[in-house]
């Protein structure tokens, strides 16, 4: 009888529009429904999404005189959450004479689900006061409800609930947790949630995975895929995107072939989020032809898409490239603000100023809406660059939104290309106000005070940096060989080839100085004589790190370098040299962009 009624609604969904054969339509006139007829009833509802016919359902019960039992209620309120109606789904918990722990988490459930998180955990508390105990899916769902500023507080709560009553090692309870911790950038404790967890899936596999990525600590994350993917564990697409942004971090080009390879023997279905990580990790990786490749490759791209490869060719400086690409773009989707930052710092990387404050002009006029304090950062960069540094000040002093320290920091970088002490100390005295623990800045300035010869400045800069303990990151380059990452640092004195790269350097510099190579003395920050100064730029880790590329890379291969800081202008001729001597190609990525040396000229144009 049950499965009758069920075919007859399942036949009368035919077609969404034709609500007169569906749910309601079913139920027998004058009044006689039973249990079975409501429940298949308003189960059609939920599945189909059908709120109009759900309410009508609904309207029944009350014109019938029925009152639901605490299962057919709570399907109502299912109901009501799954269609987004949560004022109804609220009106009948609190109408219902006696709830059990599964009404509460299916409203609880909704609130997350809707993004309503404050609801949700404002509930939950109630449902505790009410008595009732929650099980393993309220806590993991009112766990995904722990965000904003009190969030990691409100974790540990139920973390601590979790463990009073033995649902901290329950797979849903767990997962959950490690992901919130894991996202509230608390890592050292979702790695804790991970390791206690008696069994583990691709879900929890994942959440690990993100967080660590999100934190930069790309290393780690490589190495929990391996685990995972040695334990045998199928993958899918949201572990995938997660690794793929872990291999953006460390521009590994081998490690991201070879799991584009497994993505393509998964055959997994087509997930556009999962094609734009692709683009994003090929272009960081320094291959724009790949990254265009999955790009072309796509049935259907979004806005993100567009912006992922607006962002590669802008991050290697082919600001022609973003010009015609943007071109293309704005025929089949709708730009957004992040596309607008794309093209404009496309433009600043690229170096074509008049045509970045044409386009930043009309977006003033026609799309200000869009705007935000970091595409005015694009324009003030596009102006410091080109040497218009107190052009680049007066806009910040006009700007409609408070100067962040980003958009400060690349105004005193530019200082520091064009040498210009007195707008410098103006930048430079701004960001030691608002961030007096960044070494970065009073290195900077520094910089600008020891190429225009002040040295008892730069002596006042580093006494002031002992006094108030400020301590300079220092520089390090990294590269991949065979899967072994090989760090330097300046002056290296602890790689287990360092006499060999000593001895290859100084053969190096002789035959890069015979071609014309000219070292940029400006580049050292120490008041020495001029032997000592080229002795200093030789131990910079990105000429240590090149040298080892070519002791032992294949001829003929990509030396593929990376950065924690900018590239100094002697390592940027150094490299030019040495792609030109010895006919190598040299991807080298630092803090901010991509610079790609071939037969002595960079893509940069020597403008960054």
């Amino acid at each position: 009888m049950v499965a009758a009624r069920g075919l007859r609604l399942l036949e009368g969904a035919v077609c969404h529009a034709r609500r007169s054969s569906s749910a309601v339509a079913a139920l027998p006139a004058g009044g006689a429904a039973r249990f079975h007829d409501y429940d298949a009833a308003v189960t059609e509802c939920v599945e189909r999404r059908a709120l109009r016919e759900g309410r009508q359902v609904h309207a029944r019960m009350v014109a019938a005189g029925y009152r639901p039992a605490v299962y057919l209620a709570t399907r109502l309120v299912i109901m009501y959450a799954r269609c987004g109606a949560l004022g109804d789904a609220r009106n009948v918990l609190d109408g219902m004479p006696e709830r059990n722990v599964v009404s509460w988490t299916a409203m609880i459930s909704g609130y997350c689900q809707n993004e309503r998180p404050a609801e949700a955990f404002e509930l939950f508390v109630t449902m505790l006061r009410a008595g009732c105990e929650p099980n393993e899916f309220t806590l993991a769902s009112v766990l995904t409800s722990c965000t904003g500023s009190q969030g990691i507080h409100q974790v540990k709560q139920v973390h601590a609930f979790a463990v009073k009553t033995n649902f901290e090692l329950h797979m849903f309870v767990g997962s959950s947790l490690l992901d919130m911790y894991a996202k509230s950038e608390n890592i050292q404790e979702a790695r804790r949630v991970f390791v206690m967890l008696p069994a583990r899936d691709v879900v929890s596999y994942t959440a690990i995975i993100s967080g660590y990525t999100q934190l930069g600590l790309d290393e780690e994350a490589l190495d929990l895929f391996r685990q995972l993917y040695n334990e045998g564990m199928q993958c899918n697409q949201v572990t995938f995107t997660a690794l793929l942004n872990a291999l953006s971090g460390l521009a590994s080009m081998d490690y991201g072939k070879q799991v584009h390879g497994l993505i393509l023997r998964e055959e997994l279905p087509f997930f556009m989020a999962l094609q734009n990580s692709l683009i994003d990790m090929y272009s960081k990786c320094g291959n724009l032809l790949y990254s265009r490749r999955v790009f072309d490759s796509m049935p259907e791209r979004s806005v993100v898409s567009w912006n992922a490869m607006l962002m590669g060719y802008g991050r290697h400086g082919l600001a022609h490239e973003v010009v015609q690409l943007f071109r293309s773009m704005c025929k089949e989707v709708k730009p957004d603000s992040v596309t607008l930052l794309a093209v404009l710092s496309g433009y600043s990387h690229g170096g074509l100023v008049d045509e970045g404050l044409d386009m930043f002009d009309n977006i003033v006029k026609e799309q200000s809406r869009l705007l935000n304090a970091e595409h005015y950062g694009c324009v003030i960069d596009l102006l410091g660059r080109s040497g218009q540094l107190q052009k680049a000040l007066n806009l910040i002093r006009k700007m409609p939104f408070e100067p962040s320290r980003a958009i400060w920091g690349s105004l005193l970088g530019a200082c520091r290309v064009h040498a210009n002490v007195h707008v410098g100390e103006l930048v430079a005295q701004k960001l030691i106000d608002i961030e007096p623990e960044n070494a970065g800045n009073y290195v900077i300035l520094s910089n600008i005070y020891a190429a225009a010869g002040m040295w008892k400045d730069v002596l006042r800069v580093r006494k002031l940096m002992l006094k108030k303990t400020v301590i300079k990151e220092p520089g390090r380059s990294w590269m991949i060989l065979d899967k072994v990452v090989h760090t330097f640092h300046s002056t290296e004195r602890f790689h287990p080839r360092k006499e060999d790269i000593n001895t290859k350097i100084k053969e190096i510099y002789v035959s890069i100085k015979a071609a014309g190579f000219v070292p940029d003395l400006s580049c050292v920050l120490h008041d020495v004589d001029d032997e000592q100064k080229e002795r200093i730029l030789l131990g910079h880790s990105e000429k240590l790190a090149l040298t080892f590329g070519l002791m032992t890379t294949p001829s003929g291969s990509t030396i593929r370098v990376m950065k924690n800081l900018r590239i100094c202008v002697d390592c940027h001729n150094f490299a030019k040299f040495v792609s030109k001597v010895y006919g190598r190609e040299i991807s080298l990525r630092d803090k901010k962009r991509f610079h790609l040396f071939s037969e002595g000229t960079c893509t940069c144009g020597d403008y960054w």
